[in-house]
């Protein structure tokens, strides 16, 4: 059965995983501020991006089950954003190059008609190469990663930069976690099956 769904979310990333579970969906764009709040925890900000973005699309659309989803980056504590400039970028994978960062992906699945909200949250931690440079700069050259969190795109060559990747949920990282998807779908009663 293919449920009255809606992905709430602008981001060709999440539109493309989605996809593969063979799903007709459409995609609406949160308008959604997603400053950190005041002491809010990495773990916090995620869950409750992920449930407003799905929540707010929930009000223009009750009758429809909506995915809001979430995903932050974080090194040695701090927040990591999307470089937005080819110079950022090289500054975020300087300071990676031979460590560890973590990837935290919030998803939700909502309907308003049925008052219904599951979440679900996956972290992945990605260990980085020992990174030179002209390796650094070749590898932005050819993948242009400035609107990606960590500087990398895995779908395609940010692959290289990696020594390991842990994760129970192999998409999480691209952004959709989406066996974690599976498992809210059973939670709500669907059979995408």
């Amino acid at each position: 059965m293919n449920p009255d769904l809606i992905l709430a979310s602008s981001s060709k990333y999440r539109a493309s995983l989605l996809s593969r579970l063979g799903l007709t969906f459409k995609t609406i764009a949160p308008e959604i501020e997603e400053s950190r709040l005041n002491n809010e925890l990495s773990f916090d900000l995620v869950k409750r991006l992920s449930i407003e973005k799905a929540q707010i699309v929930n009000r223009q659309s009750p009758h429809s089950w909506v995915i809001g989803s979430d995903q932050i980056a974080v090194y040695n504590n701090e927040v990591i954003g999307k470089p937005l400039t080819r110079e950022n970028a090289i500054k975020q994978l300087n300071c990676f190059a031979g460590n560890s960062i973590q990837f935290i992906t919030g998803i939700c699945l909502s309907q308003q008609l049925s008052n219904s909200c599951f979440y679900k949250q996956s972290v992945t931690d990605v260990q980085f190469k020992n990174l030179s440079l002209q390796q650094i700069e070749n590898y932005l050259d050819r993948d242009k990663p400035f609107d990606c969190a960590g500087s990398f795109k895995v779908e395609s060559l940010g692959i290289s930069l990696f020594e390991k990747v842990s994760s129970h949920d192999p998409t999480s990282l691209e952004g959709l976690p989406l066996i974690s998807l599976c498992q809210l779908f059973e939670q709500a009663g669907i059979d995408i099956l």
